[in-house]
């Protein structure tokens, strides 16, 4: 009886919960001041010196341990569904009511938030010309980092770094802003290559954050360009930034502002992949027309990183960026994957007239 007691509790505090998630929407500043800014780096600080230093992924641990015995519970209990349904499901309820509400609090609450452009006072609109601009002068950028790092215009250029050298550098990209943004303040480093990356591969993702452990997985399988860029991405979910769009900008962000020169140039022709694919949504002849003036390597290293995801197409990928899509729209992310394009507004009224 006291456990039938406790399972409609927990049941009706998951509720709860979803209620006051829906109210939390409207008072972003109220979340961004007392727990992402306040709570949260606690909890974020005090589980990368917990699990950070071990050489695998607790997260992965744990979740093959939780998927092992939610298997074992359904297959010793599935009987009972017939005899206590009722009692089946408020079992199934109470546990979901637990993770829910360990998932927001460890993490989760971070997409209530206030939006990245009014916490640090810019604008996320603007015009074609801005954007047509804005990409030209990233284009020249890039090019000139490819010119710098001593290669052919043609030469697809690969990182000289083995994937756990690229770890250790991230983290200077995040010293180098943390004076202009000191909520970008990032140590200890918890950075680790997924044991999932084929399953994350197949599924159509570059890495993910484990809510609970606070580690952030990047995708081993992905030897590109992308790598560094990812790794970064991944750092700025676990300082508290959820939104995709958001964790793209502070990626991009922290590249470029690497002391590495080679991990600059991975954020910038990042950032210029994002400028470029949102002129060809805009103006396709002008797209046609800014894709020659890139440095043909550039194109290649997009290219190689086309390549890798088609080789590894498959209607799961559809099947799973659908429920993540949904994932994202449930946790306050209006746009869904679409919202993405938002980085594109960040880096415009970011960099404006700043020197790249």
């Amino acid at each position: 009886m006291k456990q039938r007691r406790t399972s409609v509790i927990l049941s009706v505090l998951l509720i709860v919960q979803v209620f006051v998630l829906q109210l939390l929407k409207h008072f972003p500043a109220f979340v961004e001041t007392y727990y992402s800014t306040g709570l949260y780096p606690i909890i974020s600080k005090t589980s990368r010196y917990l699990f950070g230093w071990v050489p695998f992924s607790v997260g992965d641990l744990f979740y093959t341990l939780i998927t092992i015995y939610a298997l074992r519970w359904i297959y010793k209990n599935i009987r009972r569904l017939r005899r206590e349904p009722l009692k089946f499901i408020l079992d199934i309820t109470a546990s979901v009511s637990i993770v829910y509400f360990m998932f927001h609090i460890l993490w989760g609450l971070n997409y209530y938030r206030m939006p990245l452009h009014t916490s640090i006072g810019i604008d996320n609109e603007y015009t074609t010309e801005e954007l047509v601009t804005m990409t030209e002068r990233f284009v020249k950028k890039a090019n000139a980092m490819h010119r710098l790092l001593g290669y052919q215009d043609s030469v697809k250029i690969d990182l000289p770094y083995a994937q756990e050298e690229i770890f250790n550098r991230t983290q200077n990209g995040y010293n180098n802003v943390k004076a202009e943004f000191p909520m970008l303040t990032y140590s200890p480093i918890s950075l680790k290559k997924s044991g999932w990356s084929l399953g994350l591969t197949i599924m159509g993702y570059s890495g993910y954050l484990n809510p609970f452990s606070n580690e952030a997985q990047v995708n081993n399988l992905i030897k590109t360009y992308k790598f560094p860029v990812v790794s970064a991405h991944e750092v700025a979910h676990q300082i508290g930034y959820a939104a995709e769009n958001e964790a793209n900008f502070i990626a991009a962000l922290t590249t470029v502002n690497n002391d590495d020169v080679y991990i600059q140039y991975a954020g910038y022709i990042f950032a210029l992949r994002y400028l470029v694919n949102e002129v060809a949504r805009r103006d396709i002849d002008k797209y046609h027309e800014l894709l020659e003036t890139i440095n043909p390597g550039i194109l290649a290293s997009y290219k190689e990183m086309r390549d890798f995801w088609e080789s590894y197409e498959n209607p799961f990928e559809v099947v799973s960026k659908y429920f993540y899509d949904g994932y994202l729209q449930a946790n306050n992310v209006s746009g869904g994957i679409k919202s993405y394009s938002y980085m594109v507004a960040l880096v415009i009224n970011y960099y404006g007239d700043k020197e790249l």
